[in-house]
């Protein structure tokens, strides 16, 4: 349990740092910086969300068929090497793919954690165990803030990035020395009875099955995706916010955001184990309660933090350790326990890599919508903040319909909902074509694809062509639009891509579903 902590925590020493290089990536060229645009900044930051979304998705699945360790070895190892590079760049273009990879990178630290946790612990002590792993990654979270923007004070920006990835290729050496698997790699005695039972792993298409037709797992999805665009307004935007809403140092900012490490790690631990003490391993009900306060605690946040009076300052320090407290307390249960508690059997890294593709889907469009909003032209610093409120709102009463959910009550969707919402997602994304001018060929080369998933209803192999048409058209938005006028991108195409991203999951649910 203790090299998790430490092996998970130390990812966030190169997923984090770069919040402290922001300043410094909007800086002029003149001055040291490379004169990035709030907005762009929020595609690289979105970036890495992105990447790490599908790793989970992917590397889900492939947790349940290739060791920890090695998964884990590459994550490490390969993160340290893109931050390295990624202070070498200087191009926007290339700091968004190096970071995007970046992203994939990361995406290798907690699943592989999963599984180690699953061969380990029943299901009964999960709760405590991820919430004391959780306490890792928030004292590494801290730890970051200080180091990194210190880093960035005494060697400039790059510092931000070059000084975490040492520290992170150290930790990988750790890891690979102490780690072990599962009870039968190691010699100690099983004296407290705490493996698992080991169940037979099936194909990668029922792997797939069992976690997409899981209706829990979509609940728990979006609501880490909401409370993961709040999250992250705070993580990634929280000390250029500061900066220059009270005109302060990176250093002083960056002292007062460590702050948030402490909270974290104890609504980490205490959110699991109030679950497995007061509510007989229910999840919801804490995690809802939290998510509501989280929203007060940003509005009091905003307030305060624009203030001058004298006792602003000490105010605004408790509200950090808050937030952290309500941010991290539900974060960890939603990750981790929860999905492992509504996973069907064998399948815990699958469900865990799923919820997690949907949260960090949501960090992505969160880091996108606070880059926009945060300009001054387009509200500012207070909108953009009320939106993670909002957010934070919206998430509580997303979970609140899993309140008295258990492993037990557990069951699959109707194989009609896929076809339906593809169908929905595919209109998305021909209304949107249809209204930002696309050429008529396209449109209606698109719209072959609704056929398709409507023909599926009776022919469910034809969700493979309805798969290729949304992978098009996700395609051509983003060749057409997103690189090729990056500023003119507008809520028409962020629908539209949505769309073409529903399309593509209801397609592969359509596929995996034999039913």
């Amino acid at each position: 349990m203790w090299t998790l902590w430490f092996t998970y925590g130390a990812f966030y020493f190169c997923r984090t740092n770069l919040s402290a290089a922001v300043s410094g990536l909007k800086a002029p060229e003149a001055s040291g910086g490379l004169g990035l645009s709030g907005e762009e900044i929020g595609w690289i930051l979105a970036s890495l969300k992105m990447a790490y979304a599908f790793g989970q998705l992917l590397n889900g699945q492939l947790s349940e068929h290739i060791r920890p360790r090695l998964l884990l070895a590459i994550g490490m190892f390969g993160s340290a090497a893109l931050n390295v590079t990624f202070g070498l760049g200087t191009g926007f273009y290339f700091l968004l793919f190096v970071w995007a990879c970046n992203g994939y990178c990361q995406s290798l630290g907690w699943t592989p954690c999963m599984r180690v946790i699953g061969n380990w612990f029943p299901v009964l002590r999960r709760g405590k165990v991820l919430g004391i792993i959780g306490t890792g990654y928030q004292i590494t979270l801290g730890l970051t803030y200080v180091i990194a923007s210190y880093s960035v004070e005494y060697f400039g920006w790059r510092g931000a990035v070059f000084v975490p990835s040492v520290m992170l290729a150290a930790c990988g050496i750790g890891m690979l020395l102490l780690l072990r698997e599962s009870p039968t790699e190691t010699a100690v005695s099983d004296a407290n009875n705490v493996s698992t039972p080991k169940f037979e792993r099936g194909s990668l298409r029922v792997n797939l099955y069992l976690t997409l037709f899981n209706p829990g797992l979509w609940l728990l999805g979006i609501s880490l995706g909401l409370l993961n665009a709040c999250r992250y307004g705070f993580l990634d935007w929280g000390l250029t916010h500061l900066i220059e809403i009270q005109e302060t140092t990176i250093g002083k900012s960056g002292l007062k955001y460590c702050l948030i490490a402490p909270g974290a790690a104890a609504g980490a631990y205490l959110s699991g184990w109030a679950t497995d003490r007061y509510f007989n391993s229910r999840r919801a009900p804490v995690i809802c309660g939290l998510l509501v306060l989280l929203g007060l605690t940003t509005l009091l946040y905003e307030a305060v933090a624009r203030s001058t009076e004298w006792w602003a300052t000490g105010v605004l320090c408790v509200l950090l350790v808050a937030l952290g407290f309500c941010i991290y307390g539900p974060q960890v249960l939603l990750v981790g326990t929860a999905p492992a508690d509504l996973a069907h059997r064998g399948t815990t890294a699958a469900a865990a890599g799923f919820v997690n593709f949907m949260g960090y889907m949501g960090a992505a469009t969160g880091d996108v919508v606070t880059g926009y909003f945060s300009d001054a032209a387009h509200g500012g610093w207070q909108i953009a903040i009320w939106i993670w409120a909002g957010w934070a709102f919206a998430a509580a009463g997303c979970v609140s319909l899993l309140w008295n959910t258990t492993s037990n009550r557990v069951g699959f969707l109707p194989s009609f909902v896929p076809k339906l919402t593809g169908t929905v997602g595919l209109l998305s994304m021909i209304a949107a074509l249809i209204i930002e001018e696309a050429p008529q060929t396209v449109t209606l080369a698109m719209s072959a694809g609704i056929l398709f998933m409507l023909a599926s209803f009776k022919i469910r192999r034809l969700g493979i062509a309805t798969s290729a048409f949304a992978v098009m058209g996700i395609a051509y938005f983003f060749s057409n639009y997103v690189v090729s006028f990056g500023d003119q991108v507008t809520w028409t195409l962020a629908a539209g891509l949505g769309g073409c991203g529903v399309a593509l999951i209801s397609s592969i649910m359509v596929i995996t579903d034999e039913r």
